[in-house]
């Protein structure tokens, strides 16, 4: 359980649910005990009329002075109907006696519907303290690991497939809630019900306890070997049902490019094999499982057996009463799931652990590219970029990209990088914006390294249009808007006009309501590629970068983009790069 110890300060923080849920867990369980003893008491009561005085009346006698003296349970319940039984008050006939029978049995039900009514209560209440707990650390654990994501630099992300960090935030963080949540609480009703139930069955009879409890930590045992089995052939299945999602999402992404190249069947060919290697890791699992209910039905019902059979037993040898049997019996049944829960609850913990491991292993790497420590807030920024000697070498591959690149471009200035398809121009320009750091060398903005640059001023200073265009599923408007929260929607337009995308925007039927499909897949690659530039102008920043931006537009389109840049980068610092003079 070590990994789980950093959920603590989470666990911290929702400390007063977690108490309150504590509290509701005793009063739940003392309710459970005590609707049992109601059954135990109204069986005692009526074998005790029937031998007293229904057994006597039918053989013609009168009940004796000391048949009168009735034991403490019918003098409880006789005192609670409010029935003397002294003197000539006491019940003389057999309809006398039926009648208290009657109202014997009423009163049990009423009061065994009453302790489980409250029960239910305060079992909701637990629920909604400790259970709603769980979600609240769930959705902060999400929060910190999607904000973790936001962070992270692009070599994290070469490094990992998206279905595996989809899981981590799915998946992996689903089992610690479970930990959080179920786990706890059963952990604690385990502990409160235990205590009170064996309490109260040692106070009755310690011998038919030790028989009545003596199957359970058998369940209990082999529980625990079958959830610990459970628990390997879950991490194998979680491991196959990530290598589906990863196959899926990266074959739904490329939707376009298996149709062109006639693909489809053998993408489902290998599709099949991924699903059939996850199939056989589902029943592993699933027959494993199918032996958890009938291990505890068996042991279960010996329990039951054990209990009725000493308990008879017992009262021959006038050492029990016999409605003990019948509460005996409750008890047993009232522990059977705490437990079995023992096992379950082991699994859950050993699953929560693995997959909390994994989180913490996340949450502990650091990005290469951040802010440091001594960072400060700078002033406007003029947009000065010098690259002094700049070489990079990829942390991934190995491969050297750039070699001693020098360069100063001043404010306003324009720079075109012009080369072939694999020569490093787009690296070049994702270094302004720091999305790599030289590996040699240093790149400065206005006369200050990057890597002492704090990343939020320098990145909301930029407009970058990367090679690789994105778009969100989201409304047109919403992506030209994406890096200014307050823009208008006359600012919006003009954006879209400068890009000359305008009139395609206008011509849809929702206009810039349109809303897109996954990485904008209903507009084709230049109108892509425009709304790009669009979303990038909008910001007016004082750095423009354009990472071979017009290789999808005709040339018409592409003349007059570049006359609308021509005003709009006048002023700006502004970086071109393209393959084509």
């Amino acid at each position: 359980m070590k990994a789980l110890l950093a959920l603590n300060p989470l666990i911290w923080k929702y400390r007063g649910r977690l108490f309150l849920g504590m509290v509701f867990v005793v009063f739940t369980n003392m309710f459970a005990v005590w609707a049992p003893s109601m059954i135990g008491e109204g069986v005692n009561a009526l074998n005790e009329a029937n031998t007293h005085f229904l057994v006597p009346m039918a053989e013609g006698q009168s009940p004796t002075l000391d048949q009168l003296e009735l034991p403490r349970t019918l003098a409880f319940l006789a005192d609670t109907l409010g029935w003397a039984w002294q003197g000539l008050d006491a019940p003389t006939s057999r309809e006398t006696v039926l009648d208290f029978v009657l109202w014997v049995g009423a009163l049990q039900a009423v009061f065994y519907l009453l302790a489980f009514l409250v029960k239910g209560g305060f079992s909701f209440l637990t629920r909604q303290t400790i259970i709603v707990m769980s979600r609240l650390v769930e959705y902060d654990l999400k929060r910190d690991i999607y904000g973790h994501y936001q962070v992270l630099d692009s070599s994290f992300y070469k490094r990992h497939d998206t279905g595996d960090l989809m899981n981590r935030i799915s998946e992996d963080v689903s089992h610690v809630r479970m930990y959080l949540g179920p786990a706890i609480m059963y952990s604690m009703n385990l502990v409160v019900l235990v205590a009170l139930v064996v309490t109260v069955m040692l106070s009755i009879d310690p011998v038919l306890t030790l028989f009545a409890l003596l199957p359970l930590p058998f369940m209990s045992l082999g529980i625990y070997f079958i959830s610990a089995n459970i628990h390997r052939k879950s991490d194998a299945r979680q491991k196959a049902q990530s290598r589906v999602s990863s196959f899926v999402q990266q074959h739904i992404a490329g939707i376009r490019v298996l149709k062109s190249f006639n693909r489809e069947r053998d993408a489902a060919e290998r599709f099949d094999d991924e699903t059939a290697a996850y199939k056989v890791r589902v029943l592993d699992l699933v027959k494993v499982e199918a032996m958890f209910m009938p291990l505890i039905v068996l042991l279960v019902g010996l329990s039951t057996i054990l209990t009725i059979y000493v308990g008879g037993q017992r009262v021959v040898g006038g050492h029990l009463e016999l409605g003990h049997i019948f509460q005996f019996v409750f008890y047993v049944n009232l522990l059977t799931w705490p437990f079995a829960s023992i096992g379950w609850v082991t699994s859950l913990i050993q699953k929560a652990s693995a997959s909390q491991a994994r989180i913490n292993a996340f949450l502990d790497v650091l990005p290469d590219i951040a802010s440091p420590d001594s960072a400060q807030g700078v002033g406007d920024i003029q947009g000065r970029i010098s690259f002094q000697g700049v070489g990079l070498t990829y942390p991934d591959s190995g491969i050297r990209a750039l070699e001693d690149i020098s360069f100063e471009l001043e404010p306003g200035q324009t720079l075109a990088v012009i080369g072939r398809t694999g020569s490093g121009k787009s690296t070049l320009a994702q270094m302004v914006a720091r999305l790599y750091d030289p590996t040699d060398g240093d790149v400065q903005l206005d006369g200050t390294s990057l890597r002492d640059f704090p990343l939020k001023n320098l990145r909301a200073s930029i407009g970058y249009v990367p090679q690789d265009v994105f778009l969100f599923s989201d409304s047109i408007r919403g992506n030209i808007a994406f890096g200014v929260n307050d823009a208008t929607m006359a600012e919006i337009e003009q954006a879209a006009k400068d890009a000359d995308v305008h009139e395609n925007i206008a011509a849809f039927p929702e206009g810039y309501e349109t809303l897109l499909g996954e990485r904008g897949v209903n507009l084709s690659g230049g109108q892509k590629q425009r709304i790009s530039i669009a979303r990038a102008i909008l910001k007016r920043p004082r750095i423009l970068i354009f990472d071979d931006c017009l290789s999808a537009v005709d040339t018409e389109t592409e003349a007059n983009i570049l006359g609308n840049l021509k005003r709009i980068m006048e002023g700006r610092t502004s970086l071109i790069v393209s393959h084509r003079v």
